[in-house]
């Protein structure tokens, strides 16, 4: 069962780390929008309002630098998560 535990506590810790990185990414990727183009990225790239190359430009961005980002985090954190191999235990000579 303990194993179920670490398990659990992983999953936890990734997705804490996942949703942080996911929403530093999201401000950065803004940042960058408003550098690279002028403008706001759209806040509902689905209006009709906005152009349909600006919505699907913003809509493939954010998702790649997103799912990225959350795969990045993840690993990290499970891979922090690992336990080191323990030791070896002394050896007990019969004398």
């Amino acid at each position: 069962m303990a194993d179920k535990n670490g398990d659990f506590a992983s999953r936890i810790v990734g997705g804490v780390a996942a949703a942080a990185a996911g929403f530093a990414t999201r401000k950065v990727m803004t940042t960058v929008w408003k550098k690279a183009t002028g403008k706001e990225p759209p806040a509902r790239p689905e209006d009709l309002e906005i152009a349909l190359g600006e919505a699907i430009a913003w809509s493939a961005v954010i998702a790649v630098a997103m799912s990225t980002t959350r795969l990045l985090a993840t690993r990290a954190a499970a891979k922090r998560m690992q336990r080191p191999p323990s030791p070896p235990a002394p050896s007990v000579e019969a004398s």
